[in-house]
């Protein structure tokens, strides 16, 4: 379970890079707040507690 959600989370990391023409406005806030997830969630599954 925690694998999909690690994955998921990378799609979505990679879906708000402002790089995308749908995302250019939108700046490094969403891949910052999805990247500050991801590094949480895999911290969590390191550690035991996902």
């Amino acid at each position: 379970m925690s694998t999909i959600l690690i994955v998921i989370l990378l799609l979505m990391l990679v879906g708000v890079l402002p790089t995308w023409p749908h995302s250019a406005k939108w700046g490094y806030g969403p891949s910052g707040g999805v990247g500050l997830i991801l590094l949480v969630l895999v911290i969590l599954a390191l550690t035991g507690r996902l």
